[in-house]
């Protein structure tokens, strides 16, 4: 059997020849309907495989050539295609003269029966209206590619002017939070002033408390915002390096030393042994200080926020679980989203930008963070970062070159 191959994609054309002279038959090739329809004036063919969608001219066309030339009318013809696969389609290509209809992809075995099927058939002249209703689908095709193409030029306009946008967003927040530090701190030192003077009772004593948490919220959200607009505009240039993951944890659990004694909350677990992983040990340590005082927020008075960890594979998991309060089931998926600031999702109030900041710093250096309610109450936040093989270089020589 003498097969001519007609399909724009060589690899496509290359595994059919080979399966088919491996059978025993002879092969032909085009790659497109007008090369076909060049072979077939000058070769006689048992049977023609074609794809559709072909530049020049698609098997749809060449379909139609074939069954209305008088040389080549009684050509078997079998269509091969993945590009169009609805009835419509095939009942399409049988109109057009095409004697069998296969989708890609098909065992060999199953298109060598189908060759020899189409051989076997009486072929039929394709209906004069066929070629019409090709030429309507086409222009009707033409029609929508022009739409796309228009709306992809709206959609980089618009894109261009998010971009802009998006930049100004950044340099204002930038100098906001800038700005903000100048007047803040007078506030803060007159606060002090006024405070230190007032007598020493229990009511004053819970507003200089209320005073200190007020001014320490106010610029841990102006760092939060900084480092957050930090992140977009320089990510690129956040550099990853293996890092002791005892020095950056160690010193997220001193920063939130102080946030969690206030809560009457203690932390418990190992900080030794804990490997290499690729970060930046400051944005890792501010990371995990942000989520230690997240897991804070979520544990009642006089409880702990207990820290272990453990290693799988290449991954090593940072695990902190806090006991008393769970997370409801409507904030769980935004926990750490940027937009839930001002949502109060504990009893103690809302969680600031503590997730949202440490799920972007974590982002930079291909770490992420999980949560997950436990029971009895309370949460569990997951910290996977790239484990360092030990050989890069030794956590003390890491450790020392920090300080």
């Amino acid at each position: 059997m003498k097969v001519l191959i007609v399909d724009d994609t060589d690899i496509n054309r290359m595994v059919l020849r080979v399966a088919f002279e491996g059978d025993g038959h002879t092969t032909l090739e085009a790659a497109d309907g007008i090369e076909a329809l060049q072979i077939l004036a000058r070769e006689k063919v048992d049977v023609v495989l074609t794809d559709i969608l072909m530049p020049r001219m698609d098997g749809y066309r060449l379909c139609h050539e074939i069954r209305t030339s008088i040389g080549l009318c009684d050509v078997p013809i079998v269509i091969y295609t993945s590009t169009y696969t609805s009835p419509g389609d095939e009942n399409l290509a049988h109109s057009l003269g095409a004697d069998r209809f296969l989708k890609k992809p098909a065992p060999f075995q199953t298109i060598l029966t189908t060759l020899h099927e189409a051989i076997a058939m009486p072929h039929t002249a394709p209906r004069p209206e066929a070629w019409q209703e090709v030429e309507v689908l086409k222009e009707y095709s033409d029609t929508l590619v022009a739409k796309l193409e228009r709306k992809n030029i709206e959609l980089a306009e618009a894109n261009a002017r998010l971009t802009i946008l998006d930049v100004a967003k950044n340099e204002f927040l930038t100098i906001i939070s800038h700005e903000l530090r100048a007047p803040l701190n007078g506030l803060f030192s007159v606060g002090d002033l006024i405070l230190a003077v007032m007598p020493q009772t229990e009511d004053n004593r819970k507003l200089q408390g209320l005073f200190k948490r007020s001014r320490q919220r106010l610029l841990s959200i102006i760092e939060d915002v900084l480092l957050l607009t930090q992140i977009d505009v320089y990510g690129q240039q956040f550099h990853s390096a293996p890092v002791p993951l005892n020095a950056a944890l160690g010193c997220a659990v001193k920063d939130a030393t102080e946030f969690a004694h206030s809560r009457h909350v203690k932390f418990t677990g190992p900080l030794t042994n804990l490997g290499l992983v690729v970060a930046d040990e400051d944005l890792l340590a501010r990371a995990l200080r942000s989520l230690l005082e997240t897991a804070v927020k979520f544990s009642k008075n006089h409880k702990t926020v207990d820290l272990t960890h453990e290693v799988v594979g290449d991954t090593t998991r940072v695990i902190i679980e806090s006991h008393g309060l769970s997370i409801s089931a409507t904030a769980m998926p935004k926990f750490f989203d940027v937009f839930s600031i001002g949502e109060t999702l504990t009893p103690g109030g809302d969680l600031g930008l503590g997730p949202a900041v440490a799920h972007r710093i974590l982002s930079l250096f291909g770490a992420s963070a999980s949560v997950e309610n436990l029971e009895p109450a309370g949460i569990r936040l997951t910290i996977s970062l790239k484990s360092v093989a030990p050989n890069v270089g030794s956590e003390e020589q890491l450790e020392n070159r920090g300080k």
